[in-house]
C-alpha cells in the first residue's frame, strides 16, 4: 500500500473492499471498525448465504446438529455492506475498480480474501454421486447422504476425508477411504508420525486403503487402478484445496507456483493498494525462513488484524505467526502448531499407540512444530516456546509426565 498518514487511515473518506465472505474477509471488516477505521467498508461474497463459519460443516451441520455457522457478527451496526450472491469477475488496480456481476465498484484499498476452492478428481465432472465438502450447500447435499447411511468412498485420507469419514461412521454409514500415497495425511506429516494414525480408521469401523489411485467413478462404484470395484452410493472428494485466485488473471497482482497471492510481509500485494489475507495468499516468514502458504482457520482469523492495522497505517505490522490448526477425527483432539519442514529432530512424548501422545520437531535444538493428541497443555505451551524462540533438553523433552514448559535447556 502507497505511504498514508494515520488522519488518511482512518478517513471517513476512504472506501475499503473486501473480496469474500468467509472468516478472512469478514475479520477483516471486523477489525478496521475495531481499530478505528471510519471510511466505508464493503464486503462482497459470492454464495448469497449470510457470512458463515466453515469448520462446523464437516460436523454440526452435516449431521444435523446445527442448520448453519453463521457468524455472530452484527454487519449494520457495524456499518459494514455486503454485498451478497456477487460474483467478482476482475480487477482494475490502475482504475481501483473491481468487475462484479453487477458493475464496476470502486475502492480506495482492496483486500483479497477468496480462500481456496477444493480440487476435483479428474472425470469426475457432473457424474451423480460425487461430492465436495467446503460450503453449506455442499454439507446440506451430503446430510440425506449420511441420514440414508449409504455405502461411501471417501478419496483422500486427508484432514477434511478423516472429519468427514468420522461423520459418516457417526451416521451409521460404511466408510472406504482411499489414500493415493502410503499413509494418511501425507501431504500434512511424514510417514512416521502420521502412521499410528491409520489405525484410527480400523477403530472407528472404517476401512483405510493406501497405495489406492482411482481409476474412475462409476454408477454406483469406485473403480481403483488395480481394478478392485468398491460400492459407493456416495463418494466424497478430498484431495486438497487451490487458492481461490483465477478471477485475478491480467490483473497484475503477483501469483506464486500454486496461484496463491505473494504478499510481503504486511500482507501487502505487488500492486498498491491491494491486500491479501487468509487462504488465498503467501507471506515470508522470518521465523521460518521461507514463504508459508497455509489454510487453515486460525490463518484467517489472525491475519486481518494485520491487514487492518496497516490499512490505518499508525503503526505499520508485520505478519509472522506460528502457524496452528485443530482436527476432530475418529474421537481425537489433534492439534498442530508450527511448521516442520527445515526441523533436524523429532522427540517422542508418549506411546502413539496410546490415546494421548505429542511430537516435537527441533531445529538447531529450537522447538519449530509440535503435533498434539489429546495433549492440549503441550499445544498451548509449546506455541509459546516456539513464539519465544527457546531452546529445548531432548531428554527432558520425551518425558509425557514433565510439563513441556520446564523442558527448556535455557
Amino acid at each position: 500500500m502507497s505511504e498514508q498518514t494515520a488522519e488518511e487511515g482512518t478517513s471517513p473518506g476512504r472506501r475499503v473492499v473486501v473480496v469474500g465472505a468467509g472468516m478472512a474477509g469478514v475479520q477483516t471488516a471486523v477489525a478496521l471498525r475495531e481499530q478505528g477505521f471510519r471510511g466505508r467498508v464493503t464486503v462482497i461474497g459470492a454464495e448469497p448465504h449470510q457470512p458463515y463459519d466453515r469448520p462446523p460443516l464437516s460436523k454440526a451441520v452435516l449431521l444435523g446438529k446445527a442448520e448453519d455457522s453463521a457468524f455472530e457478527v452484527d454487519f449494520e451496526s457495524l456499518g459494514v455492506e455486503l454485498r451478497l450472491g456477487c460474483e467478482v469477475h476482475g480487477v482494475r488496480p490502475a482504475e481501483h475498480e473491481l468487475d462484479t456481476g453487477t458493475g464496476p465498484v470502486p475502492y480506495d484499498v482492496l483486500v483479497l480474501a477468496t480462500g481456496a476452492e477444493p480440487i476435483r478428481l479428474p472425470g469426475t465432472e457432473g457424474v451423480p454421486g460425487v461430492h465436495l465438502l467446503r460450503t453449506l450447500d455442499d454439507a446440506e447435499r451430503l446430510r440425506p447422504v449420511l441420514a440414508r447411511q449409504h455405502d461411501i468412498v471417501v478419496v483422500g485420507a486427508g484432514w477434511i476425508g478423516a472429519e468427514f469419514a468420522t461423520a459418516a461412521r457417526e451416521a451409521g454409514c460404511a466408510v472406504t477411504v482411499v489414500e493415493a500415497a502410503d499413509h494418511p495425511l501425507a501431504g500434512a506429516l511424514p510417514a512416521e508420525v502420521a502412521a499410528p494414525m491409520a489405525a484410527w480408521y480400523a477403530d472407528a469401523g472404517a476401512e483405510l486403503r493406501t497405495h489406492a489411485r482411482v481409476e474412475r467413478v462409476e454408477s454406483g462404484e469406485v473403480v481403483l487402478a488395480d481394478g478392485t470395484r468398491l460400492p459407493a452410493g456416495a463418494v466424497v472428494v478430498g484431495i486438497g484445496a487451490r487458492p481461490a485466485t483465477g478471477w485475478l488473471a491480467g490483473s497484475g497482482i503477483e501469483l506464486g507456483a500454486h496461484g496463491e497471492v505473494l504478499t510481503d510481509d504486511r500482507l501487502r500485494t505487488s500492486v498498491p493498494d491491494v491486500y491479501a489475507v487468509g487462504d488465498c495468499a503467501s507471506f515470508p516468514s522470518a521465523r521460518y525462513g521461507e514463504r508459508l502458504l497455509v489454510h487453515h482457520w486460525d490463518n484467517a482469523l489472525q491475519g486481518p488484524r494485520t491487514v487492518a492495522a496497516n490499512i490505518l497505517g499508525e503503526t505499520p505490522a508485520v505478519y509472522d505467526p506460528v502457524p496452528y490448526f485443530w482436527s476432530e477425527q475418529f474421537g481425537r483432539f489433534v492439534q498442530y502448531a508450527g511448521h516442520h519442514a527445515a526441523a533436524d529432530r523429532l522427540v517422542w512424548r508418549g506411546d502413539p499407540a496410546g490415546p494421548s501422545w505429542t511430537v516435537c520437531w527441533l531445529r538447531e535444538g529450537r522447538l519449530v512444530a509440535l503435533l498434539a493428541v489429546g495433549r492440549p497443555r503441550d499445544l498451548a505451551q509449546g506455541r509459546r516456546l516456539i513464539e519465544a524462540g527457546r531452546t529445548m533438553d531432548a531428554e527432558a523433552l520425551s518425558d509425557p509426565s514433565r510439563p513441556l514448559k520446564d523442558a527448556t535447556a535455557d
